[in-house]
């Protein structure tokens, strides 16, 4: 009875999830819009760790040779509150959302290999910027007003195999879908009609990801580990349509469409290169862990697709590293609960691949930094189930160039409950 009331809790949750609008950040504007990491809440608590690590309770979005671990039966649902302060040479703005994370549960496959399911946001859009035109007089002469809506979620699958004592190994495949509007509204000073572009798009793609996983015990039960994750070239497929039309706008602010101008059908790409992720880890197996990660990726590419024309940001190289861990002072004290609390902690840097030129030259490009510190707990509750809290400050951007600094407080809130494994022939006494 139980086991139904989670599927079907789990099954409204991801309906809601794939139509929630979860961002507020300008930088959504560029590409599919701003990307979620695709971390557990103990991973992000970590700094985002994980390709080196695994743990026989819980799940692991980066590396899925980790699942060869898992020995029960995990059901996982996460959700984020970011407040968002964005700040510009001459103003600041603050925003706060609230979303979904992931939808997820996994179960072991005998005693050495496991599976897990799970949909989640990959990106979402969800900006409107407004640009001001004045004359050498200072009177306004034009006003351009940038809207986008929408995100791309994906549905998942991965497998873990212990194929040799020690050595794990995983693949995992995923389905990205989603639909993104953006639209440029313009009103000119004496001209009646104002004139807006609309492109509705829709974002369909696959991936496949592979994973290793090794792990060794030493002496004084100490566990090193190393891991690495590849996630295969591929593509993300964009169609739909644009529309260029003249309007009238009331005083009320309601528009009133008059002509289209224009119209085309729209065929773009994503085209995003391999992946790599590395890491090591050393510690005690529900004691203490430390655990450091590099992840890279070449620049990624695109056509046929409404910001990319306008030159005013690039891609580059991104990368990013990562340094974590967790304490678990006694995990059976009968004295004191908070000794069976769970204590996380990480730094992360990363440079996200985005260059944007706010001089208007399109010769000026500043890269889009993005750096975190997070903590994180993991409150026990009965048998094996967890609540985990994480917490993480962080910046990216810079003001310089004209561009935009966000600094961030994102508030994290996990539940992992646990049941026993359901291919277990259950005895009756």
């Amino acid at each position: 009875m139980i086991r139904n009331i989670l599927v079907a809790l789990f099954l409204s949750m991801s309906c809601f999830m794939v139509g929630q609008r979860t961002s507020s950040s300008p930088y959504s504007y560029f590409g599919i819009g701003d990307e979620f990491s695709s971390r557990t809440v103990e991973q992000n608590a970590m700094g985002g760790i994980g390709v080196a690590f695994s743990h026989y309770k819980y799940l692991n979005f980066t590396n899925p040779a980790a699942y060869a671990n898992l020995r029960y039966t995990t059901y996982s649902l996460g959700a984020l509150n970011n407040d968002l302060k964005v700040k510009s040479s001459t103003s600041t703005q603050s925003s706060t959302s609230t979303s979904l994370s992931y939808v997820a549960f996994g179960f072991p496959i005998g005693q050495k290999a496991g599976f897990a399911v799970g949909l989640q946001p990959i990106s979402t859009v969800g900006y409107s910027l407004t640009n001001s035109l004045e004359d050498a007089s200072g009177t306004l002469t034009q006003i351009t007003l940038f809207e986008g809506n929408g995100g791309v979620n994906r549905i998942y699958g991965a497998f873990g195999i212990q194929a040799f004592r020690g050595l794990s190994l995983g693949l995992e495949a995923d389905f990205s879908f989603g639909n993104v509007e953006n639209s440029v509204l313009t009103q000119r000073r004496g001209v009646a009609l104002a004139t807006r572009y609309n492109e509705n798009t829709n974002v369909r793609g696959g991936s496949v990801k592979l994973g290793a996983l090794y792990e060794k015990v030493l002496k004084n039960n100490l566990k090193v580990s190393a891991g690495a994750s590849l996630k295969l070239a591929n593509d993300l497929r964009v169609s739909g349509d644009d529309y260029f039309y003249s309007l009238a706008i009331t005083a009320s602010g309601s528009e009133s469409p008059r002509d289209t101008l224009s119209s085309s059908r729209i065929n773009g790409r994503f085209n995003l290169p391999l992946q790599s992720t590395l890491g090591v880890g050393l510690g005690k197996i529900d004691k203490w862990y430390v655990g450091l990660e590099y992840e890279m990726q070449d620049a990624l590419t695109t056509s046929g697709i409404l910001a990319n024309t306008t030159g005013a940001y690039r891609y580059d190289n991104s990368n990013r590293i990562s340094l974590g861990g967790y304490y678990l002072p006694k995990i059976n004290s009968i004295s004191s609960y908070w000794d069976r609390i769970t204590y996380r902690a990480g730094v992360r840097f990363e440079k996200t691949g985005l260059s944007i030129d706010g001089s208007g030259t399109n010769t000026n490009f500043t890269a889009i930094n993005d750096f975190g510190i997070s903590f994180g707990l993991g409150f026990p509750l009965k048998r094996l189930s967890t609540v985990n809290l994480g917490f993480e400050f962080g910046k990216r951007g810079t003001t310089e160039n004209n561009l935009i600094e966000e600094n961030y407080f994102n508030l994290r809130l996990s539940l992992s409950l646990t049941d026993i494994n359901w291919f277990k022939k259950r005895k009756i006494d």
